[in-house]
């Protein structure tokens, strides 16, 4: 297995495969995987084959595939797998958890189904056109001010690793066409199947995301599957949450909503009490409320 992993990992119960960003590397999840890790949990950052930055370029059915191969090998070493992405890494984690029903909870962090917020260049949309033409083998979308960062002083150390052409914690400096096509598939093919994912999910978005508005999020609540569904909106970072202003707020709050879905699970599965009846309790309810919206 290509990925990062905690140092007990096999003496955990609970893995969590975390998914980067397009054409980017495993660098911008490195804190998030550093708190989970210590909060108890195993983490894996695997490289994709066709997805991950220098790996080339493959359709996104291939990155499915890899990304399902990662979740699978973690299944046979622990009793749970939960499933975690960032930006285009969420809409993929999206897709594992539609193949795999099993993943104990769906983490989507700045899922972007469509590139729409307000730092993104009103000629985007024409991008799909190039594609089917010869430009598609030459142009290369760059990354621009603000890099996903509402941290002035992390933004400026980012921009200067950006005006260098170099891979950053926060992602590439450009992305190749072929790429952006593929992912603008993929994001297609997760929208129509939102309603087949029953995993419990857990949605955390900036609500001044410069590269995926708010509507990303709330497109996601109104139409993914699962009962046991938890929305945060953050209000002082911009898309790169795992390394912005509210990183340990990500973080905890992953943290927390593996716990309690693992402990949810546990209770309807062992008649001998596993987590306080108050928390069980709570844990019904929200069920419940989700099931009513």
């Amino acid at each position: 297995m290509n990925a990062s992993q905690s140092p007990t990992a096999q003496a955990n119960d609970h893995a969590v495969l975390l998914l980067h960003g397009l054409s980017s590397s495993p660098a911008e999840l490195r804190f998030l995987s550093r708190a989970l890790i210590e909060e108890g949990f195993a983490t894996y950052t695997p490289e994709l084959r066709g997805y991950s930055a220098g790996t080339g370029h493959m359709p996104m059915e291939q990155w499915i595939s890899a990304a399902v191969a990662e979740f699978d090998a973690l299944a046979a070493r622990h009793r749970h797998v939960s499933v975690c992405g960032l930006s285009m890494g969420a809409t993929l984690a999206a897709a594992v958890a539609e193949q795999r029903p099993t993943a104990r909870a769906l983490l989507l962090l700045s899922i972007t189904l469509s590139y729409d917020g307000w730092a993104i260049p009103w000629y985007r949309f024409l991008l799909d056109y190039v594609y089917y033409t010869p430009l598609r083998s030459r142009y290369r979308y760059r990354e621009h001010e603000p890099y996903g960062l509402r941290n002035e002083a992390l933004r400026s150390k980012i921009a200067r690793v950006m005006q260098k052409g170099e891979i950053s914690e926060v992602g590439p400096a450009s992305i190749a066409m072929p790429a952006l096509h593929e992912a603008s598939r993929l994001a297609s093919s997760v929208r129509k199947k939102l309603k087949s994912i029953n995993t419990d999910c857990l949605i955390i978005h900036a609500i001044d995301d410069e590269t995926s508005s708010p509507h990303n999020a709330r497109y996601v609540v109104a139409n993914v599957g699962a009962s046991f569904l938890r929305t945060i909106w953050l209000d002082d970072s911009y898309h790169m949450i795992t390394s912005d202003n509210e990183r340990e707020v990500v973080a905890r709050e992953c943290a927390l909503f593996m716990r309690e879905s693992a402990a949810a699970s546990a209770s309807c599965n062992n008649p001998t009490p596993v987590i306080s009846r108050a928390l069980a309790r709570r844990l019904r309810q929200l069920a419940a409320v989700a099931r009513k919206a």
